[in-house]
């Protein structure tokens, strides 16, 4: 049996932006920033969200912001970077490291997480 390869179920048309982190040191204390999404490298992929993540803690209930993105196979998207996206100006944190679908280096997909949040 043949063994089908993958293809991505949404074309990749969302832009976003990669905020690389930029780790500084001051006084002995490391401290990350990221770069501008002005300056940063634009790149296209899929999004999707489904409602967020139910979260039930100290008898809190919330929702936490988080999506999927499938983009083409990029060695700088690591596990500490943002996206920026650009058509709301929302960004995330990428909370895993990235898969490398069946390592043939075209593809990725990895999940991320809302920063900020309204109370």
């Amino acid at each position: 049996m043949a063994k089908k390869n993958y293809n991505p179920a949404e074309p990749f048309v969302v832009p976003m932006k990669l905020l690389v982190p930029v780790t500084t040191t001051a006084y002995g204390a490391g401290k990350k920033s990221f770069s501008a999404p002005e300056t940063s490298d634009l790149i296209y992929g899929s999004f999707r969200t489904f409602g967020g993540t139910e979260n039930f803690k100290d008898d809190v209930y919330t929702i936490i912001n988080t999506g999927i993105i499938d983009t083409w196979y990029r060695p700088d998207i690591k596990a500490d970077c943002q996206i920026y996206l650009c058509e709301t100006g929302e960004t995330y944190d990428i909370i895993n490291d990235p898969e490398d679908i069946a390592f043939r280096h075209q593809y990725m997909r990895f999940k991320v997480r809302k920063v900020g949040g309204k109370a």
